[in-house]
This record gives structure tokens, C-alpha cells and sequence, in this order.
């Protein structure tokens, strides 16, 4: 979570700055090899409407081709990750006739999920900083990040069959292969929400941490990452994903490739200089 007491500044200085810019519900921080997007709705635990989809989707897919992010980070501001869809956005809806506001919804969604496309695509590690709650879309934004670190306060709900609706963003994709099916089903039907603990005992977030400590913990984790070695991360990235829907023989396949295109690149030799030289390596990611 960002701190407020931060200063807001204009969009031509975001590029050197660490500090935060305003794009309203959006908070942007660029901190060295760092990217942190912030969900900036507190008053409605960052619940989703059509600003934010909008400047989240721009956001994400200028971090996944912008060189100088090596890591990015989601979060959000106050009490909560996000909290799903916004009920008001809803509302609004409910004076169409079905088919009007199934037109609706549907140009909606086509905003919401390239967003998860982009996350998953970039060949760069996303955290989830979870500072409260995470449901519906919130869950499925978490999902689709590489790693998730929680705070012990996060809380963890599908939510869409509580308004009669079936899950979105890739919920339904990434949740079974995190929490296994059984488990996956009694989350979506059931409605039932997690705590921190208990979605770390079915894997459904990487680490758990004291609410005080969790912006720290992440700044820790991001800068890892983003003085590791990004060419081998993306490759890393990108052939885990692969796994799922592959064969083994043509998995071994890319594994021998992706290793033989790695040791071409300045990232390995960098590694493998430092180690004879007895010092830590300075990786640039290529």
C-alpha cells in the first residue's frame, strides 16, 4: 500500500521519479526497476468500475513493453486489494432490457481482460501485494500475478455466485490449478471466503506476513526480482505457463532451447564472471 502522505505529481515527471503520479482511481510509483500500480478507490475497497479498468489495462501494457520495468507490483490502497466489481456499476444497469445490459457487460469485460492477458504475457515478475481484500475480479488480478505475498489481514473470496453471477478474468482458470478442483468448486458455488492462513494452506497466495510489514516485505521481494536476472526470468515465466499444455518430449524441447538461449546472453555471462571472480553479479537483464 502506498503511502499517502506521498506527493502526487504530473505525468511528464513519472518517468525518473520514484515518487507517486495521479491518474485518479490509479496511483503509478516507479522506484528504480520497480513498477507499482496502486488501485486508488478506498472509500469502496478499490471495487472495479470503468475508470479503473481503463487506466489499469494502459498501465499494465505500457509496463509490459516499457525496458526499464523489471518488476511490477499490484496493490491497493486503505482497507482493501479490491473488492470485485462495483455494485454501483451494476445498478446502473438494471433499467435495461437483458439484452441491453448483456451488450453491456460485455464491452465491459473486453476492457477487464486483456488486463489478465497482459499480466501473464509480460516477460517480467508480477507481484500481488494484498492488503485486504481480494474478491471477484480482485481474486482473479491476484491469480494472474507470479507471485502473491498477503497480508495476515487479506481476506479471499470468489464472491460472484453471491449476485448470480459466474466468475471472470481467468478465475476459473487459474483457481483450480492453484487450489486443486474439489476445492476450486466449493470457493466458486459456495461463495466462501478464506483467511490469510487458510490460502496459504491450499496455495493460493505464495507468503503471508504481519500487516505492518508487508509494504516492507514487498519492497524487499520487488527489488530481488528486479536486480535478478531478467532474461532468465522471462524465459523461466514463460515455459512454466507453457507446462500446462504441453508434452513432455515437447517441453524438453523448449527447456533445451530457452537454456541454450540464455547462456548466449549478457545476464550469464555476467553470472558466470562474478562466480569465478568471487563477487555478487550485476545483472541487466539481457
Amino acid at each position: 500500500m502506498l503511502k499517502k502522505n506521498q506527493e502526487l505529481l504530473p505525468n511528464d515527471q513519472k518517468q525518473n521519479s520514484p515518487r507517486l503520479k495521479s491518474e485518479s482511481s490509479l496511483l503509478v510509483k516507479r522506484d528504480g526497476g520497480v513498477l507499482t500500480l496502486c488501485f486508488n478507490r478506498p472509500q469502496v475497497l478499490n471495487a472495479l468500475n470503468k475508470e479503473l479498468s481503463l487506466a489499469l489495462l494502459e498501465a499494465v501494457q505500457e509496463a509490459e513493453f516499457d525496458p526499464a520495468v523489471r518488476c511490477l507490483v499490484l496493490t491497493g490502497e486503505g482497507a482493501g486489494f479490491m473488492s470485485g466489481g462495483d455494485i454501483q456499476l451494476f445498478g446502473e444497469t438494471l433499467n435495461l432490457s437483458p439484452q441491453e445490459r448483456k451488450a453491456r457487460f460485455h464491452t465491459f469485460i473486453q476492457h477487464v481482460h486483456p488486463t489478465i492477458l497482459s499480466l501473464k504475457r509480460m516477460p517480467k515478475p508480477v507481484i500481488a501485494s494484498v492488503n485486504g481484500v481480494a474478491a471477484g475480479y480482485g481474486l482473479s488480478l491476484m491469480m494472474a500475478c507470479d507471485l502473491s505475498i498477503a497480508s495476515t489481514k487479506s481476506s479471499f473470496s470468489m464472491a460472484y455466485s453471491r449476485m448470480g453471477l459466474s466468475p471472470d478474468g481467468g478465475a476459473t482458470y487459474f483457481l483450480p490449478r492453484l487450489v486443486g478442483q474439489q476445492k476450486a468448486m466449493s470457493m466458486a458455488l459456495l461463495g466462501e471466503t478464506l483467511s490469510a492462513e487458510e490460502a496459504l494452506a491450499c496455495h493460493l497466495v505464495t507468503k503471508i506476513v504481519s500487516h505492518d510489514t508487508l509494504e516492507t516485505e514487498t519492497k524487499q521481494l520487488a527489488d530481488k526480482l528486479a536486480e535478478g536476472p531478467g532474461y532468465a526470468y522471462a524465459r523461466t515465466k514463460e515455459l512454466i505457463q507453457s507446462s500446462f499444455d504441453d508434452t513432455l518430449p515437447h517441453h524438453l524441447y523448449k527447456e533445451e532451447n530457452s537454456f541454450a538461449d540464455c547462456t548466449a546472453s549478457y545476464d550469464f555471462t555476467e553470472a558466470a564472471m562474478a562466480f569465478l571472480e568471487k563477487r555478487l553479479p550485476k545483472f541487466n537483464g539481457r
